[in-house]
């Protein structure tokens, strides 16, 4: 029998070839937003390196959203066009899907790169942001602004634009950033949201601008091609958004059409204390995956071919997502292969390398 982690899942109309993905991982390395050749080589070796889909880093949809200036955007038919070549090496070498995954910083915007201390920018680089409540971030960070029902009304908008560009592009899916303390996750979390109207207060009122945003980018999405919702499932913080509520949200978000979710946790609050270790947030994708009937992808510390596949025969997820040991090691899945006992079909460029045509000698 054929692993799970190398048999094909249906999202609506798209098929994956096998269960592995690479998730976003901020790169900082476009240009105004546009990606680069960085972008074509990096996606570009995942995508012939055998994942069954590749995302993007979070990809910003308006100016004021973004992380930081050279994070990937998609809110200007610059950002489209070089996004539109990525897709189509993805698409003219390899069989993986593509998916953009579309986000707002809200609070977290106007950030560093990590290896620049990941603070606040400064002086001239500096820009306004905007969060449900304002709650500065941790101590050092400015306060935000917050947000007006018709700034609320306004980002939807954005993403609604940044979804209708993400098709133009060729993207085979998206999925909207509600995690890592970004604006989504900032709503749903009580640590963030401290409003008094209807966006605000309680459990509904939080989940209202995650919910009428998923709807509103549904709505302009092609039906035939999947969405899904990244969440943080607990802030790890007492008193924090947690487990039920993700289950909850989980459900809501069922009920509008989403085909998965894609399951970490934290980067909402600096009083985080995060439990780390080998598949440490699985608990929480199988937490989920018992509540619903979509699609789950779980991700966090997952190391070894044996350790994804359990997961999976487990039943606590339907895809597994391989972050850090993919910078490590672009060609993860055809190791995994080889360990589990699949051949995978390579490149015609990259032959050479498979264990079964190669014998030590070259012509």
């Amino acid at each position: 029998m054929t692993p799970l982690l190398f048999q094909p899942i249906e999202l609506r109309d798209m098929t994956l070839l096998n269960r592995v993905v690479l998730p976003p991982m901020t790169q900082y390395s476009a240009k105004e937003g546009v990606a680069s050749d960085w972008h074509l080589m990096h996606f570009g070796q995942f995508s012939v390196g055998g994942y069954g889909m590749v995302f993007t880093e979070s990809t910003y949809v308006e100016a004021h959203a973004r992380n930081h200036p050279d994070c990937l955007a998609l809110y200007s038919d610059a950002h489209e066009a070089g996004l539109r070549k990525v897709i189509a090496f993805v698409h003219e070498n390899s069989d993986a899907k593509f998916c953009v995954q579309l986000c707002h910083a809200g609070r977290k915007a106007a950030h560093k790169p990590h290896w620049d201390g990941g603070g606040p920018l400064e002086g001239d680089d500096r820009f306004p942001t905007y969060a449900p409540s304002a709650i500065a971030l941790k101590e050092g960070f400015p306060v935000p602004l917050e947000m007006s029902t018709g700034d609320i009304q306004a980002a939807i908008e954005s993403f609604q634009a940044a979804a209708i560009r993400a098709d133009a592009a060729g993207a085979d899916c998206i999925e909207l950033h509600g995690a890592h303390g970004y604006l989504v996750h900032q709503f749903l979390s009580p640590l963030s949201n401290q409003r008094t109207d209807r966006y605000g207060g309680s459990l509904e009122n939080r989940m209202r601008f995650g919910l009428e945003l998923f709807e509103a980018v549904r709505g302009v999405w092609p039906e035939a091609k999947p969405m899904g919702v990244r969440i943080s499932a607990t802030d790890w913080v007492d008193g924090g958004w947690d487990v039920d509520g993700s289950i909850a949200f989980a459900k809501a978000l069922e009920a509008l059409g989403c085909d998965y979710l894609h399951v970490s946790s934290g980067g909402n609050s600096p009083l985080q204390k995060i439990e780390p270790g080998p598949g440490y947030q699985t608990v929480f994708a199988n937490a989920i995956r018992a509540e619903v009937a979509m699609k789950v992808i779980t991700v966090g510390q997952i190391v070894s071919p044996h350790q994804a596949e359990t997961m999976l025969r487990l039943g606590a997820a339907d895809i597994v997502a391989i972050a850090r040991q993919s910078l490590f090691n672009p060609r993860w899945p055809w190791h995994a292969a080889k360990e589990l006992g699949v051949d995978l079909v390579y490149p015609k460029q990259y032959e050479k390398a498979h264990p079964t045509l190669w014998r030590g000698t070259m012509p």
